[in-house]
C-alpha cells in the first residue's frame, strides 16, 4: 500500500526520468532538424509517452501498483502512445502535403498564394505573394526605365550626330548657323550629363550607398538658396516663384543632398506651371510638430490614379517621351524621395487648389 511519504519520492523519480527523456528527445530532434516535419512530430509523441512511462515506472518501483493493475496501466499507456503516434502521423502527412503544395505554387510563374493552408504556412504564402508582386513591379520599373532612358538618350544623340556631320562635311558654313549648332551641341551635352548624373545618383540611392554629411541647418537658408538657384528658370518661363519661411526651423540634414531634393521639386513645379502663374515654396511646422517644406504649383492637378505613381522611377505622367527643355529622364522625384527617406523624413503629394502640393516632412532638432 502507498504511504504518505512515498509521494515526494515518486514525483522526484518521475521528474528526473521525464527530464532525461526530454533531453534525449531534444538531442534527437536537433540531429534530425533537417528531416521531414513528420519525423519531428513523431519524436515529440515518443518523448511524451516516454515521460509518462517514467512516472509509471516510478510508481511500479515503489510497488504502489502491483499485479494485474500494473499490466492494465502499462497497456493503457502503450495504447495512448500508439494513438498519439497515429494522430501525429496523420497531422504530419497533412502538413507535409500542404508544404509541398506551397512549394509547387512557388515554382509556378506567376506565383499565386494557395488558399486553405495552415495559419503559419498561409502567412508565409501571403508574404511570398506580396514579395513577388513587389519584385515584378520593380522589374517592370527597371525595364521601363531602360526603355525610356534609351529613348531620351537616343534623341539628343541623333541630333548631335546630324549637326556634327553637317559641320564636318561643310554643309553648314554660315557663321551664325555654325554658332547656333555649337550652342545646341553644348546644350545637348549638358542635358546628357545631367541625365547621367541623375542615373548615378539614383543607383547610389537604390544601392544604399548614399552617404550624408549631416549638420544642423536652418530651413529658411535652404529655401533662400533654392529660390536663388531656380529663379532664372522661373523667369525664363514667365513663372512667378515666391517663398515663405519661418525664421527658426533647425533640422539635422545634409544641406547639399536636401537642397537637391527641394530643387528637384521646385524645378518640377516650374516645368508644369503655365506662364504668369505662381509657384510657392513654404517652410514651416505641420500639425504634428515636424518641419515641413512644401512646393505648391498651378499645374491643374494630378489624376487621382496617377498620385500613387508620382515618385516611381521614370514616371512623367505623360505619354510622350520627348525630352523637355530642362532635360531629365523623369528621375527627379524618385531621387527626391530617396534623399528625403535617407534623412528619416517622408515625402508626399496632394492635389490642392489650382494645382498640386508636394510636401517634405523632417524631424526637428531638439533645442
Amino acid at each position: 500500500m502507498p504511504q504518505p511519504g512515498d509521494l515526494p519520492m515518486v514525483v522526484a523519480v518521475a521528474a528526473g526520468l521525464g527530464l532525461v527523456a526530454a533531453l534525449l528527445g531534444i538531442g534527437v530532434m536537433w540531429r534530425l532538424r533537417t528531416r521531414s516535419i513528420g519525423v519531428m512530430m513523431a519524436v515529440v509523441v515518443v518523448v511524451a509517452v516516454a515521460a509518462t512511462l517514467a512516472g509509471v515506472v516510478a510508481i511500479i518501483m515503489k510497488m504502489i501498483i502491483e499485479g494485474p493493475v500494473k499490466d492494465f496501466v502499462l497497456s493503457v499507456v502503450a495504447v495512448g502512445g500508439l494513438v498519439g503516434l497515429g494522430v501525429a502521423f496523420v497531422l504530419a502527412r497533412r502538413v507535409v502535403a500542404e508544404s509541398r503544395r506551397l512549394v509547387a505554387a512557388v515554382r509556378d510563374v506567376p506565383f499565386t498564394a494557395p488558399r486553405g493552408l495552415p495559419a503559419e504556412l498561409q502567412t508565409i504564402a501571403n508574404t511570398l505573394e506580396e514579395a513577388y508582386a513587389r519584385e515584378r513591379a520593380l522589374e517592370g520599373a527597371r525595364r521601363e526605365l531602360v526603355a525610356w532612358v534609351s529613348h531620351d538618350l537616343r534623341t539628343p544623340l541623333a541630333g548631335m550626330r546630324a549637326m556634327v556631320e553637317a559641320l564636318e562635311d561643310g554643309v553648314v558654313s554660315d557663321p551664325l548657323t555654325v554658332a547656333r549648332y555649337h550652342a545646341q551641341i553644348k546644350l545637348e551635352v549638358e542635358r546628357l550629363s545631367g541625365m547621367v548624373d541623375d542615373l548615378f545618383e539614383l543607383s547610389r540611392i537604390h544601392a544604399g550607398a548614399l552617404r550624408l554629411s549631416r549638420s544642423r541647418i536652418g530651413l529658411a537658408d535652404l529655401v533662400a538658396d533654392t529660390v536663388a538657384g531656380a529663379e532664372p528658370l522661373a523667369r525664363a518661363k514667365g513663372v512667378v516663384l515666391t517663398a515663405e519661411a519661418s525664421a527658426s526651423l533647425p533640422v539635422e540634414a545634409d544641406a547639399g543632398a536636401l537642397g537637391r531634393a527641394l530643387r528637384n521639386l521646385v524645378i518640377n513645379a516650374i516645368r508644369h506651371t503655365p506662364s504668369d502663374r505662381t509657384v510657392v515654396l513654404r517652410a514651416g511646422l505641420d500639425e504634428e510638430g515636424m518641419a515641413c517644406l512644401s512646393v505648391a504649383d498651378c499645374c491643374g492637378g494630378i489624376p487621382e490614379e496617377d498620385l500613387p505613381r508620382v515618385f516611381e522611377v521614370a514616371f512623367r505622367g505623360e505619354a510622350a517621351r520627348t525630352p523637355t527643355a530642362d532635360g531629365g529622364a523623369g528621375l527627379g522625384l524618385a531621387i527626391a524621395q530617396g534623399i528625403v527617406e535617407a534623412h528619416d523624413g517622408v515625402i508626399g503629394v496632394v492635389n490642392d487648389g489650382p494645382g498640386c502640393r508636394f510636401e517634405i516632412r523632417l524631424p526637428l532638432v531638439a533645442g
